[in-house]
Order: C-alpha cells, then structure tokens, then sequence
C-alpha cells in the first residue's frame, strides 16, 4: 500500500514523464554486468584448481561462462539469440532438449562399451581357439574335450555377442528415430556405422575361411590370413572410434573452454596430439599383424632380438614390401619400433605442453595418456617375454584400445569451440592472487 502512494506521487510529480525517461536514459547508459560480477567472485573464491577432479568435471559443463551484455535493454534480445546459435551455430546432434541428449549419449556409450568388450572377447577367442582342421592335427592334437568345449563356446560366445550389439544398437535407434531426436546428421553417421558393424560379420567370416586351407608344407603353421586378421580388427577400432566420438559429441557439443587464453593453447595441443594418435592408431594396426603372423612367439627377447638388435632376414621375402606383412622378424621389429615411437612421442606431447596456459581437464587427459602409455608398452614386453600368455595378451590388447580412447578424448577435448562461445569468453580466467 505504502509503495502504491508512493508510485503515484513520482507519477503526480512527473511533468511530461521527464523524471522516468531521465531514469531509463540513465538506465540504457549503464553498464549492467551482474553475472560477470558473480563469476569473478566465484573464480576469486573458488580459483580454477589444477586437479584431475576439476579438469573432467568441467568437461561436462561445455560453454559454463557466458558473456552478459552491458546493455540491460538488449539483455532478452541476447538471451533469445544465443539460443538459437545454439541450435545453429553449434549444430546440435540431438533434438528434443537436455533429457534426449542424455538418452542418445547413454545408448552410444553403452554401443562402444559394448563394442569394447567385443574386442576383448575377440582377442581371448583368438588367442585360445581352433580356426580349422589342419590347426588341430598340428598345433592342438590330443585336445581332450573339455579343452575343446572352452574353446567351442568362446567362439560361439563372441558370435552371439555381436549380434546382441546389433539388437543393443539397432532397436533404440529405431525409437529415437520415431521420437524425432535423430538429426539427419546423426543419423547418416549412425547408419554409417550400422552398416560397417553389419559389415564386419562377413570380414569376421573372411577371416576365419583364410585358415581352413591346408599350408603350404607340413612344417608350416597353419593360421587365418594376417591381412584379413588385420582387416577384421582395424574394422572393429574404427567402429568403436566412430561410436565414441559420437557419443562424446552428443553429450559435450561445446570443448571445455573458459577463456581465450584456454583456447589458444588447446589449439597448439592439437597441433601435437593429431599426430601422436595417428602414431597409436598405426602401432595397433601393426599389432593385428602380429597376432596373425604369431609373431609374439619368436624372439622373446627385450631389447635385443634373440642375440641381436635387428635380426638378419627381415628382407626374405620378395617383394620387400611383403615383408612388412607376412615376415615374422620384421613384423616384429616393425612393431617394437613403433610401441617406443607412441612412447615417445606421448612424452614428447607431455614435455612440450606442460608449461603451456590450458585447460585443467586437457592437462589432466595428457598426463592420464602419458601413463597408459606406458602401462601399455610394459604390457607388451610382458608379453613377449612371458611367451604370450592368454592373461597378458588380452589385457595388452584391451590397453591398445584404452590409449586409444585417452587419444580419441583428448582430440575431442580439443576442438575449437564455436563463434558464438568464442565471443563470450574473457582473455584470461581470473583467479585470486
């Protein structure tokens, strides 16, 4: 009652409106910034910490600093655009709001971890099972049939485990196609990959068919083809690699970035992790040719190979280039050279970066990177000296495709962040002093 008096005073007082309009004139000139206001007494209070626990918990949060304008006038006007950069200029993978892109994003990390744990399988059946008739006359004769029982159902676990990945990936498709949360962008990747996950099925076939021949000679090993052994598995990583960077798009449309200064050093990151994860990606194609040349049995030795450091026929076989393929030495040694190489470059990134002014949750992956990196060589050398043993074999494979993960998330992580989110960003994240 009493603010009602006292309105209609001002308004009785107001000649020709002068003492509002003086008062919105005054209003439209001042520079209104309570948000920015708040977030510097958040960040003075509560300084960006350098922890691993702050850098990923801000990779969920995506452009968590935004600008408010000066202009109270314009302040809705804002609010309206940035929505609908964030639709457009962001280009969204999902539509439906916050609750279908937490859906899409758990089904496609639920796809990769599925596809994970496909490789995994896929690595204990190779390592334990009989692909054909003449591998059981030579190498497994006089398998009792317990032994054969293992062996029969962890082929035939690995089979039904990738269909039930085709149910698991096509029938909460086919919802969210219907419930409209599907872009058409999202759509053609999903498809995409659909096919390659049908697609590998038949290269799983292909390969398998490879070894029921007979060998050349009675000394000969038999086993499946290196190059179809190395197709079916380079298949498999990839659709595993499209899937999760899918899903981290899903869920993480915007790189963590809180300011300027963050984006530039992601950016010379970049310019060093893009070719340390092509590195990774060659030495586990390499690996594939390892297993399908059973290179892992000779030279169980480190560093040297036996009593050398290169041994003497790497260059049999002719042509040269088949030697890079189907030579056990070389293979080998192609191999060793590039598990140091992924080392060392990893370190490299970790040394040339360390000094830089970067995100908490991209200094957090290198360094988490770094370890797995050199968890996964010693897992290789544990390995080979060990005569590969089914343990350590399949956890060394498992560790290929963790560092390839790291990789795949810290290149994610790098991204550039989109205009809209560049222009609300300050230079530098202010901390207190």
């Amino acid at each position: 009652m009493f603010q009602s008096r006292v309105f209609a005073s001002i308004l009785k007082r107001n000649k020709g409106g002068s003492i509002i309009n003086n008062a919105i004139t005054n209003l439209r000139g001042t520079k209104i910034t309570p948000f920015n206001h708040l977030r510097d007494i958040h960040h003075q209070q509560n300084p960006p910490s350098r922890s691993f626990l702050y850098g990923f918990k801000s990779l969920s949060k995506g452009h968590n600093c935004q600008y408010v304008p000066s202009s109270s006038r314009k302040m809705s006007t804002v609010a309206a655009s940035v929505g609908s950069e964030s639709k457009e200029g962001l280009r969204l993978l999902v539509n439906g709001g916050p609750k279908a892109q937490k859906m899409v994003g758990i089904w496609l990390f639920g796809s990769a971890a599925w596809v994970f744990s496909m490789v995994i399988l896929g690595g204990v059946t190779r390592l334990t099972s009989i692909s054909n008739h003449p591998e059981y006359k030579i190498v497994n004769k006089g398998m009792n049939l317990e032994d054969f029982k293992f062996i029969y159902w962890m082929e035939y676990a690995h089979r039904m485990w990738g269909r039930g990945l085709g149910i698991l990936f096509a029938l909460p498709f086919s919802y969210f196609l219907r419930k409209g949360y599907v872009t058409v962008r999202l759509g053609a990747k999903l498809c995409g990959l659909f096919a390659l996950g049908a697609g590998q099925g038949l290269i799983g076939w292909w390969m398998v068919k490879s070894g029921l021949e007979e060998p050349a000679s009675e000394y000969a090993q038999p086993r499946v083809s290196p190059y179809r052994l190395a197709a079916h598995l380079t298949s498999a990583f990839v659709i595993y690699s499209g899937l999760f960077w899918t899903a981290l798009s899903v869920v993480m449309p915007e790189p963590p970035a809180e300011s300027l200064a963050w984006v530039r050093g992601a950016a010379k990151v970049k310019r060093l992790a893009l070719p340390a994860s092509l590195i990774v990606g060659v030495t586990a194609v390499s690996g594939a040719f390892v297993a399908g040349n059973d290179a892992g049995h000779a030279f169980n030795t480190f560093p040297k190979m036996g009593d050398t450091w290169i041994p003497d026929d790497i260059f049999d076989l002719k042509p040269v280039i088949r030697n890079f393929f189907e030579n056990t030495s070389t293979v080998q040694l192609d191999h060793r050279i590039l598990a140091m190489t992924s080392l060392t470059s990893i370190g490299a990134l970790w040394w040339f970066t360390r000094k830089l002014d970067i995100h908490p949750a991209v200094k957090s992956l290198i360094g988490a990177t770094v370890g797995m990196a050199a968890l996964q060589v010693s897992l290789g050398i544990s390995t080979l000296l060990s005569y590969v043993p089914v343990s350590l074999g399949t956890a060394h494979q498992a560790g290929a495709l963790t560092l390839l993960t790291l990789m795949i998330l810290l290149n994610h992580t790098l991204r550039k962040p989109s205009a809209s989110l560049l222009k609300s960003l300050p230079q530098v994240v202010k901390t207190a002093l």
